[in-house]
């Protein structure tokens, strides 16, 4: 018995005598390499019908729809419903949509940290986005180096992206009182090791901290980063697309909606290179400064403009200082305020911030629509909030701001930073006393050293020392993990500290908050950094307002202790971390052998635009 095709007329693409495009539209694109283009169509479309397409929906376009659900990562939770979702708006549309895996990061489910496979991530995002036959991608993220991954191997791809995340969780309750991860984690956690909260309290709030799937439902983070892609023109600005909550069913409609633009991108051929300019990334850290955003947010966007081969070294720290310097803390949030993530939704969200910080943007920015920032904000509904709205001072006015610049600050001056710079997010600082302080150091050699003195009765420390972690830096680590946070020693908290100066060269989650300078570079596994040689008792002075952060030793001691350094690294051979990595195998020995440092944004340096040095 003979079988029937679902078409009644010969299928052109098997005409020989026409010649078949490489680098066509839709099923056309990207085809495998068999040597005979219309053998390698003829193959690939007999293996996707084997999951049932038509001809019809093989000639639409098509939509690829990156999926990172795992059920390691409750932050993307409802990641299955918002691929249904997109789905539905794509074909409304007249797309195909296919989705597609990749890896999946969630910072407490990767060791030795997420940032390790950060770059990792967005080695499979690009590679997936240019192997598959996509027009458009959606990227379908959530969890804190999810997002900057996806956008960093899709600007090297550079197909026509649009950004869906998970949105963030909603808050809980303990004893009366709203509580939500991660600040309250920390700050709870904090009074347990004081011995202010007992064990059955700390077992009660690890039920109630993360009540509902999505991202930390503070700005940290995911929430920053979730601001900055709307800021950067990346998700729609008439669909609440940053602030909805995770378990809404507003967030379903923007996935929705999003399929519906992915379609528009699919047809306009809008890439990332030429939809981001300088002017979005200007606008984005805008947008971080006056939201207090995450710390961790400066060394993605260092990563993802390094990626752009028209901006690459366009923005540098200094840029986000200079920004700083004329922009308001205008949002209210945890951890440099007192609110959650669904209270900033509730009063408005990015449009309501953004109408506060136009006289600081540039409105001629392109957005995904295809109209410019500036059109885009003309053109959709806005009512401010009633003067006498409970959530009124959630978004303050751009002339009563929270904090009146420079959320984030950026050290360049003194022997600790002129070489690569440091980042304090001063904002979210406890006794902002310590903005300006000089104290003695208390030196921790790195994470193990840490755990085993930090809360030692013998341990020489006051609330005036200085607390320093060398070697939680990208190769030191390796991975930068979430260390920066070093916890006030038990027999000070126990007296009622709850602030010191911190330093180190690793990162802190974009949740916490205290005085704590991070991303110290060159980080201190390097024999070049003058972080590496500080020991106990040296002074260390910071100053934010100037910029500075220096350990007083003279130019003659810091090249004597580096040249004894070198020399004990040399005698350690694979025991240093910084020598080692030339003979480490895996990922992990090309992590530690590629990556850049800090300021540059911690990206492997062949991933960049300007490629292998």
């Amino acid at each position: 018995m003979g079988t029937r095709s679902d078409s009644s007329t010969p299928n052109p693409d098997y005409d020989l005598s026409r010649p078949l495009s490489l680098d066509g539209s839709g099923l056309r694109q990207k085809l495998a390499s068999y040597g005979d283009p219309h053998f390698s169509l003829f193959m690939r479309k007999l293996f996707i019908k084997a999951l049932g397409y038509s001809e019809d929906a093989l000639s639409r376009p098509i939509v690829g729809i990156v999926n990172t659900y795992s059920s390691f990562n409750p932050c993307h939770a409802n990641i299955p419903q918002l691929m249904d979702a997109v789905k539905r708006g794509v074909q409304l549309s007249g797309g195909l949509a296919i989705d597609f895996p990749t890896i999946s990061l969630h910072e407490s489910f990767a060791s030795p940290t997420s940032m390790y496979l950060r770059n990792l991530m967005s080695m499979d995002t690009e590679e997936m986005i240019q192997a598959q036959p996509v027009d458009s991608v959606v990227l379908i993220g959530g969890c804190d180096k999810t997002t900057p991954a996806q956008l960093m191997g899709a600007i090297s791809a550079n197909k026509p992206i649009i950004h869906l995340v998970t949105g963030p969780m909603m808050p809980g309750s303990f004893q009366g009182a709203r509580i939500g991860a991660c600040t309250d984690c920390r700050n709870n956690w904090a009074k347990f090791r004081a011995g202010t909260l007992d064990i059955e309290d700390i077992s009660a709030l690890n039920e109630e901290l993360a009540p509902t799937g999505g991202t930390c439902g503070v700005m940290g983070t995911a929430s920053t980063m979730s601001c900055i892609l709307l800021a950067l023109g990346l998700m729609p600005l008439s669909l609440p697309s940053a602030t909805a909550p995770a378990v809404s069913s507003s967030r379903l409609r923007i996935a929705e909606a999003t399929g519906t633009h992915a379609v528009a991108l699919a047809r306009s051929q809008l890439r990332p290179q030429a939809l981001l300019t300088r002017e979005s990334f200007l606008n984005a850290i805008t947008v971080l400064q006056a939201i207090g955003g995450s710390t961790n947010a400066i060394v993605h966007l260092m990563a993802i403009v390094n990626r752009h081969p028209q901006l690459a070294g366009s923005i540098k720290l200094q840029t986000i200082d200079d920004i700083g310097l004329k922009t308001p803390l205008l949002v209210d949030l945890k951890p440099s305020g007192d609110n959650y993530m669904t209270d900033f939704h509730n009063a408005g969200g990015m449009l309501a911030l953004l109408h506060e910080l136009k006289p600081l943007l540039h409105l001629d920015a392109m957005t995904i629509t295809g109209r410019t920032l500036g059109e885009e904000l003309a053109s959709i509904p806005f009512r401010p909030l009633p003067l006498d709205s409970p959530l009124s001072s959630i978004i303050h006015h751009f002339n009563k701001p929270l904090y009146p610049s420079s959320s984030l600050v950026i050290l360049s001056k003194g022997n600790l930073a002129s070489a690569g710079g440091a980042v304090i997010k001063a904002s979210a600082s406890k006794d902002r006393s310590l903005l300006s302080h000089t104290g003695p150091a208390v030196v921790f050699s790195g994470p193990q050293d840490l755990a085993e003195r930090i809360d030692s009765p013998s341990l020489s420390v006051s609330p005036s020392s200085v607390l320093i972690l060398q070697n939680i830096g990208p190769v030191g680590n390796p991975g930068m993990p979430e260390a920066g946070l070093i916890p006030i020693p038990r027999k000070l908290a126990a007296k009622g500290v709850s602030d010191m100066l911190r330093i180190s060269d690793g990162r802190m989650s974009g949740t916490a908050g205290g005085t704590i300078i991070l991303h110290i570079s060159p980080e201190s596994a390097d024999p070049e950094s003058v972080l590496g040689i500080v020991q106990d008792g040296d002074v260390i002075t910071f100053d934010a307002e100037r910029r500075y952060l220096h350990v007083e030793i003279d130019e003659d001691g810091v090249r004597d202790r580096m040249a004894q350094r070198k020399k004990m690294m040399a005698s350690e051979g694979s025991g240093s971390a910084w020598v080692a990595r030339e003979r480490e195998r895996g990922y992990r020995g090309l992590y530690k052998r590629e990556v850049n440092q800090a300021e540059q944004g911690a990206d492997f340096g062949f991933l960049t635009a300007a490629g292998p040095s």
